[in-house]
């Protein structure tokens, strides 16, 4: 792996997260909270982490911009989520867009495998209580995406968010917390680790 595609991924993912903030903070207010340096700061590292976590299991591949890309709207999702509980129709369309229509041009043989992945996952999450309409809708976007990398990648999309949310809400349930908390950066997360963990 070069280390200098590693270096230019992370300084692209740096770069387009320091901006996200602001905008999370204008999409999630009444709920959000005000900006902080320490919110840039963390906010930055993270979208280095991922874009370098992506250039190292990807690496040379025209898919690896397809990623970088589809990880700006992803990251800004998470931190609205975590900030008022919504996950905004629009930026979870602009996934969809940013990701499916290179997946799709690049890899047209496998757009029905994509749809069928899509609709499965979201029918599945529509049934399930408990989840709101914008986690179904991520989900359903996340495993459309995951789709065009193969049934792999969409089983471990679907399994590690569960891995990640069902330790969080045994503790939120037996401390007698707040049972609602947001499933979002979970999915997110585990659309991650599924590209990450089966890329070819």
């Amino acid at each position: 792996m070069p280390i200098l595609l590693v270096i230019l991924a992370a300084t692209f993912g740096a770069a387009t997260a320091f901006f996200l903030p602001r905008i999370a903070y204008r999409l999630a207010v009444p709920g959000g909270s005000p900006l902080s340096l320490r919110g840039y700061v963390v906010t930055t590292a993270t979208g280095a982490a991922i874009a370098a976590t992506l250039a190292v299991a990807i690496g040379e591949s025209p898919l690896l911009p397809v990623y970088l890309l589809a990880a700006v709207p992803g990251l800004l999702l998470a931190m609205i989520d975590l900030r008022c509980l919504r996950l905004p129709d629009r930026i979870v369309g602009l996934l969809a867009l940013v990701a499916g229509v290179p997946l799709a041009v690049m890899l047209p043989s496998r757009i029905g495998p994509a749809l069928l992945a899509g609709v499965l996952v979201s029918g599945a999450y529509l049934l399930v209580p408990g989840f709101g309409l914008g986690d179904v809708k991520l989900a359903g976007v996340l495993a459309f995406i995951l789709g065009f990398a193969g049934w792999p990648a969409v089983a471990v999309g679907v399994i590690v968010p569960h891995l990640i949310g069902g330790p969080i809400a045994v503790f939120l349930l037996v401390t007698g917390r707040s049972r609602i908390f947001p499933f979002g950066p979970a999915l997110l997360a585990g659309a991650l680790a599924a590209v990450s963990l089966t890329a070819a």
